[in-house]
């Protein structure tokens, strides 16, 4: 009991501290979270050695020295992306309006007959993105979400989120049912499927060269709810500028009938993605914990 009120109060502080650091302009709360990530890379160990690890794997034609650089401006984008939440948490509409730059058809969904699946990589302007299908189009957005473990958070994570009133979200632990249902009613489905979420309804097929446990399901559902996948990816910009979110042409043939195919294709765009802007790939995440049969653990 005293844990758990310990916890609480803890979370509403730091709540209460990302609610004064909305106020901050940009360019003076960018350098701060670029230093909240150099510490997080001092202090984080073992998360530094996961990011270490995954650059090592994925990118090998860097040298010891590049690869070291790029872990170190990772975690800097890092920090910010994390102070940066009091914006997308907390700031009016108005600001966040100037903030986020969208290119290409944001309104897709408005027009399609069919539902449509924003596919998005955790590149660290994830959030952002997903604020933008708020702000910028005007059709009601379906999300599954990981539930945090202190309900303080989770409560304010869930109400940062679906403020402007066009989420939805469904906590992964539940049932899909009701996001299939608001699918079928035609909101649009924000949808990081990039990470390791373990074997079930998952494939082993290559990223970078590695075999990593890629979800089925972006690909059969697309194909039983006859969706149009759109794919969208969410970059911070420099020098407090903003972020630019990127909503690219749909892909005409996908999915297929083969979803190990449909997996396969998506990680080679986010390969393609990666290597278009390296440190800002949510590389702190253990993407290659599940392993083969036989396999040795990587982390």
């Amino acid at each position: 009991m005293a844990a758990n009120l310990g916890a609480n109060l803890a979370a509403r502080a730091l709540l209460a501290v990302f609610w004064l650091l909305q106020w901050l302009p940009l360019p003076l709360l960018a350098p701060l979270g670029r230093a909240l990530g150099r510490l997080l890379r001092l202090l984080g160990r073992s998360r530094r050695r996961v990011a270490e690890t995954n650059v090592a794997l994925c990118l090998p034609e860097l040298d010891p020295a590049a690869r070291a650089a790029l872990v170190r401006e990772h975690f800097e984008w890092l920090g910010r992306s994390l102070l940066e939440r009091a914006l997308l948490w907390y700031a009016p509409r108005e600001r966040l309006e100037r903030l986020i730059h969208v290119e290409g058809d944001i309104h897709l969904a408005e027009r399609s007959e069919r539902a449509v699946m924003w596919l998005v990589p955790h590149f660290l302007a994830v959030d952002a993105a997903g604020t933008a299908t708020q702000l910028f189009q005007r059709k009601r957005v379906c999300n599954l979400y990981g539930t945090q473990s202190n309900p303080v958070l989770d409560a304010a994570l869930k109400r940062g989120r679906e403020r402007f009133g066009l989420a939805e979200l469904f906590s992964r632990r539940e049932s899909v049912r009701p996001m299939v249902r608001a699918i079928k009613r035609g909101q649009p489905y924000f949808n990081p499927s990039d990470m390791d979420f373990g074997l079930r309804d998952a494939a082993f097929v290559p990223f970078f060269g590695q075999p990593a446990a890629t979800l089925l399901a972006p690909s059969r559902l697309a194909r039983s709810l006859d969706m149009v996948v759109q794919p969208v990816v969410g970059e911070l910009l420099p020098g407090g500028q903003g972020y630019r979110i990127r909503f690219l042409e749909p892909w005409t043939d996908w999915p297929s009938d083969d979803a190990e195919a449909d997996a396969a294709r998506m990680n080679r765009w986010i390969e393609s993605e990666i290597r278009r802007c390296p440190a800002q790939y949510l590389w702190v995440h253990k993407r290659f914990k599940t392993r083969p049969p036989g396999a040795a653990p990587i982390y």
